[in-house]
């Protein structure tokens, strides 16, 4: 089986699918044994058991799968993990070797349980709406949020608080007429205080309320804040009247200020609520911001508009005053949500900057959703948040809530750490390494949100210490199990159990080498990029990457000492250098022409995306469309570029069509609209085709760029091809192929690789 075959089957792909069997050895192979895994990917024919899981006993609790050794005589099986003997329970009695259970199939390697119990209240939606915007922007805002509605399930409880210069938590169970409890916008509120203000405290310490005619009963989900969240089928009429009459804020602002928006207050209400009425519940509160919040905790820029917002030079030389305050309250908000389950989504529309670099924990803890863009009227905006909201074929929501990942080994393995969007739940255990990648010393996250398209980087260590005994009749394998526990949308408890099995096999065997992936490989590397990127200097980030790459091929490429002529790479490390050439360049590791607030989002999304999609992200594709030959890929280099040739980038968060000069040309003087140019009207239509295939199941929905060259917005292709012809390559401006010149300073794949083949033969990283 294929790479893609394994990840269609159990939603993983490893860097290395033959793991080297002692620790020294693992430590030379230089890229981690690791594996990227899609928790709760979608398969038409995944086997779903309406049973209990048979599980290990107490601490192991692994669960029963196809890599047990089985005693049918005696209804016995043996723990793969532990080696512990366990019974079967009584209705597997009359299994046989032509009847086995559907767990012990060798080819149910990957098995999703339906619980028995259920969950206990509905997934709850809170909408936390900025007010402070453009009276177009707003009137946006709203129609996407009345559509929302008719797209939640009609149990789902949910929630209103909008904010300018005060916080308003609306009460829905009201129906006379619009009420709100309003907090200040200045002022710091601790959950207890906003718990009491709301009115929300255990019944035990409020006087017995008598029903209020207009307001459905306390006893309802939640006690008290069943006035706060209602079941959407109860108060779809009310919300939606609120919504729609809801006005800019009224707060007057001077030319020379910005509005004041208190976020932090909001957010920390909207969470307060949450967690006395809901704890360990699936929840989202969903923050709609127009632009940075001002006053109160949480600011991260002043009402005065000559105080400019900070950049990454400000953050760097330690000169934005808001910056490590504004992070430290986020951190303590999604502290909070992510310990009661609950997940934050940042949804922004504004040209400016909101503050999302400062707001990351609370999407990058909680599994939430982050989307920037210019304004809550662009299709972008109001496509993607559909998408949020997407069913699967039975009509349910794909998202899941409140998911726990457990990760368990053999012996001759262990957990190193996770990258993703998650949060440690501190669980130690056998399988826990010494070595810390990423989130580490513990076998267990938790992810408050997930859905069929997330992945997470699992990173791995091998423990076996000395020399590997002379070889086995029997090759040594190592087990991995995943057990994701969630609370799918149906309103049932699921686990999703996959277990994987490689061989372990003695260092200098040929298999490892071929059984590298350099794709999943890639995109591995480029998560611990990405997080060392968090806390370190850039320069040092890209040292690192470089040294990393320089050792991989002194130790798999052939070559001849002091000899770079002789270098040369197999067929499935060919392409791994370039991978990293494109990442160096990449807006994840160079900060230089990107907001904060964008380099928050890029990495957001590249620590969620699976390998197909973190690959365009880091080495976007390239398309080329012309007369004489069906479309084709073509490389991501400048010399791609002809004037007759129509380009299709595809970079995940843009899709560009670039024409040539001369297509450019045509087009303008409108030949395509004359009948005898059928074939140019075609080749315009081609690539059009092509990126609506691209935008349908996108998520976030990508900016769409038709540009021509010499256009202004060629820069966004022209940044991402391999500069082989610049202004200071030999043919001078333009050259003979009529390939375009790209100005910059950076070097090219062929110097670059020139230089990687150099310092591997030396032996220097």
């Amino acid at each position: 089986m294929d790479f893609e075959e394994i990840e269609e089957l159990d939603g993983v792909r490893f860097s290395w699918n033959v793991f080297p069997s002692t620790r020294l050895e693992a430590s030379r192979t230089v890229v981690p044994i690791a594996a990227l895994y899609t928790p709760i990917k979608e398969r038409p024919d995944l086997p779903v058991l309406q049973y209990e899981p048979v599980t290990c006993r107490a601490p192991c609790r692994a669960v029963l799968n196809p890599y047990c050794q089985l005693d049918i005589r005696a209804k016995l099986w043996i723990c793969p993990f532990c080696l512990s003997r366990n019974q079967l329970p009584a209705h597997y009695k009359d299994i046989s070797p032509q009847s086995l259970p559907h767990e012990l199939l060798p080819k149910s390697t990957t098995i999703e349980y339906v619980l028995a119990r259920p969950v206990q209240s509905p997934p709850i939606f809170v909408f936390v709406v900025d007010t402070c915007q453009t009276e177009e922007n707003l009137q946006a805002l709203k129609d996407s949020i009345i559509v929302s509605l008719s797209l939640l399930p009609p149990t789902a409880l949910v929630g209103l608080v909008t904010f300018g210069n005060m916080a308003h938590v609306h009460e829905l169970g009201y129906a006379e007429c619009n009420k709100s409890y309003v907090f200040r916008g200045g002022k710091e509120y601790a959950a207890k205080q906003v718990q009491e203000m709301l009115g929300l405290l255990a019944p035990s310490l409020r006087p017995t309320q008598p029903n209020v005619p207009g307001r459905p009963p306390t006893a309802n989900y939640g006690g008290a804040a069943a006035r706060f969240l209602l079941p959407i089928q109860q108060c779809e009429f009310q919300l939606t009247n609120i919504l729609e009459q809801l006005q800019t804020d009224p707060w007057p602002v001077a030319n020379d200020k910005r509005p004041v928006r208190c976020m932090g207050v909001a957010l920390s209400v909207a969470i307060g609520l949450l967690e006395t009425s809901f704890p360990n519940t699936g929840a989202r509160v969903m923050l709609f911001a127009g632009g940075p919040a001002t006053e109160g905790p949480g600011m991260v820029v002043g009402v005065e508009l000559r105080e400019a917002i900070r950049s990454h030079h400000d953050i760097e030389r330690d000169n934005a005053k808001h910056y490590k305050k504004a992070t430290k309250f986020y951190e303590g908000l999604a502290k909070r949500a992510s310990t009661n389950g609950h997940i934050v989504d940042i949804y922004a529309g504004c040209y400016d900057q909101i503050g999302m670099l400062e707001m990351k924990s609370l999407s990058n803890m909680t599994g939430g959703c982050m989307i920037l863009t210019d304004a809550f009227t662009t299709s972008i905006f109001k496509q993607s948040f559909q998408r949020v909201f997407n069913k699967d074929a039975t009509g349910y929501l794909q998202m899941g809530f409140n998911a726990t990942l457990e990760v368990l080994t053999t012996k001759e393995l262990k957990v190193s750490g996770l990258i993703g969007h998650a949060v440690s739940m501190n669980k130690k255990s056998a399988s826990v390494g010494e070595t810390e990648i990423g989130i580490g010393n513990t076998c267990a996250w938790k992810m408050c949100g997930i859905t069929p398209n997330s992945s997470y980087a699992t990173y791995f260590e091998v423990v076996t210490q000395g020399t590997p005994a002379v070889q086995q009749q029997v090759p040594q394998r190592g087990l991995i199990q995943y057990l994701t526990f969630y609370q799918h949308a149906s309103g049932t408890y699921h686990l999703r159990v996959t277990t994987l099995a490689r061989n372990l096999t003695a260092g200098g065997d040929p298999a490892i080498a071929q059984s590298f992936d350099q794709e999943a490989a890639a995109v591995l590397m480029a998560r611990i990029a990405v997080f060392k990127a968090e806390v370190d200097d850039g320069p040092d980030v890209l040292r690192w990457t470089d040294r990393m790459l320089i050792r991989l091929c002194q130790k798999f490429a052939d070559y001849r000492k002091d000899d770079p002529s002789s270098f040369r790479l197999s067929q499935n490390f060919s392409l791994y250098p370039q991978f990293m050439f494109h990442l160096r360049r990449s807006q994840f590791l160079q900060v230089f022409n990107n907001s904060p607030d964008e380099t928050a989002f890029y990495r957001h999304v590249l620590n969620r995306e699976d390998v197909t999609n973190s690959l365009i992200m880091i080495q976007p594709t390239l398309i080329s469309f012309t007369f004489d030959q069906p479309p084709h890929p073509v490389l991501l280099d400048s010399v791609s570029i002809k004037p007759d040739h129509i380009l299709l980038l595809d970079t995940f968060f843009h899709i560009l069509i670039f024409h040539g000069e001369t297509i450019a040309q045509w087009r303008k003087a409108g030949y395509q609209d004359q009948a005898e140019y059928q074939s140019f009207r075609d080749l315009l239509a081609a690539p059009r085709a092509e990126a609506a295939e691209l935008l349908v199941d996108r998520f976030p929905l990508p900016r769409f760029i038709d540009t021509d060259a010499g256009g202004s917005q060629a820069r966004f292709l022209l940044s991402k091809l391999n500069p082989s012809t610049t202004h200071q390559s030999g043919s001078g401006y333009g050259s003979a192929n009529g390939s375009a010149v790209v100005l910059t300073d950076d070097v090219s794949l062929q110097t670059f690789m020139g230089h990687l083949q150099k310092l591997a033969v030396t032996g220097t990283s």
